[in-house]
């Protein structure tokens, strides 16, 4: 099924950068044009590979501003695009080099140079867009792609997390760092919205990274229950530790491994609990005026703030997180994953897992309009 689903991708790529060399050809006393053919072909190119590899934000693509879409499309087809390279490299030292070409191509993209590569061309025209209308003053932080970038190659190879609290700095460095990207192509620099971006985004990448143990685990196209070779099993070692789990016993037993599913249900809660916050945070500024506790990540480099902004009122702190609600709406897609892995008693492997939740348009459309996250 991986494979299968390889060549697909690989297909569509194909098809989409021939789609974009027939159109400079065909345009080619055009160039206005021929630039427009080629932002269009990559917004379907990037449109289709966040379909095929990541539906959920496929669907909630809808609750993005129109101005900020092309943003969103290229900023997930980056991250789906930097995300399997360790999944299709045959060593460490050609993960390196593909990260390397993402690193020059980001840094061409918001240059306004891309490189003729879809998600580099979209990207590009969603950098200008985003300047146009801010006057020059709204831009797309390099230093957010590089901390994905970066974050996804140490993780090259698969390297066990010590303890829990490091696979949570690596989803704060990957999908909490995909929602700022987001947020300040809306454009919004705020820290209110950051705090909220910063925990679901932990609760994104905690759950992503449950949801891909099987896979991860055995890397194989052949049935899980007959594993023809083993990978690794990424749960938190001190977690492993004090359920007792044992990576032979999950590569021999799968969901039987002793302690598998206590340790499953530990790592899921603390997604749970990034969640149950940030719903905390919400009720909190509509009652209290503020979100109950500071932004640990605040000081961080890459976040910027004006003395304004630190000091923001109740009420502009309210409009900022309505404006932003849209982004935030992966919690719903988060949260209904977990629900269904509670379901199944967490069993990581059970099947049903690995299905389209066809109940996802209607529970975001329905959260969105509630303003409940």
């Amino acid at each position: 099924m991986r494979t299968s689903m390889l060549l697909r991708l690989g297909t569509l790529r194909q098809t989409s950068l021939s789609r974009l060399s027939h159109a400079r050809n065909f345009h080619s006393t055009h160039p206005l044009a021929d630039a427009e053919s080629e932002v269009n072909a990559a917004r379907t190119y990037c449109s289709n590979l966040i379909r095929d590899n990541d539906y959920s934000s496929y669907i909630l693509q809808t609750f993005i501003p129109p101005s900020a879409r092309d943003a969103y499309l290229a900023i997930r087809a980056f991250n789906v695009d930097v995300a399997r390279i360790a999944d299709n490299t045959s060593s460490p030292t050609i993960g390196v080099m593909r990260m390397q070409f993402w690193k020059d191509t980001v840094t061409k993209a918001l240059a306004g140079s891309p490189p003729k590569e879809p998600v580099a061309i979209l990207l590009a025209k969603a950098a200008d867009d985003l300047h146009r209308r801010t006057g020059g003053h709204g831009k797309m932080s390099r230093s957010w792609f590089l901390r994905i970038i970066n974050t996804r190659e140490q993780n090259l190879g698969n390297p066990p997390y010590p303890n829990i609290a490091a696979l949570e700095s690596y989803a704060e460095n990957t999908y909490s760092s995909l929602l700022y990207l987001t947020l300040s192509a809306l454009p919004l620099a705020s820290v209110t919205t950051d705090h909220f971006a910063s925990h679901i985004g932990k609760a994104m990448g905690i759950t992503a990274v449950l949801r891909g143990l099987p896979l991860v685990a055995f890397p194989s196209t052949q049935p899980l229950s007959q594993p023809s070779s083993h990978g690794a099993v990424l749960l938190p070692l001190d977690v492993m530790a004090e359920t007792g789990v044992k990576e032979e016993d999950v590569f021999r037993l799968g969901s039987e491994a002793p302690g598998l599913r206590d340790a499953v249900f530990q790592v899921a809660t603390r997604a749970s609990d990034h969640l149950i916050t940030a719903r905390e945070m919400l009720a909190s500024l509509r009652t209290q005026g503020n979100t109950g506790h500071d932004f640990e990540h605040q000081s961080d480099e890459e976040h910027h703030y004006s003395a304004q902004q630190l000091i923001t009122g109740a009420d502009a702190q309210r409009a900022e997180v309505e404006r932003a609600f849209g982004v935030f709406m992966p919690s719903v897609a988060t949260q209904s994953w977990l629900d269904r892995l509670q379901k199944k008693d967490f069993d990581i492997f059970a099947p049903e897992l690995r299905t389209t939740d066809w109940q996802l348009p209607w529970r975001a459309y329905w959260s969105f309009y509630r303003r409940k996250l």
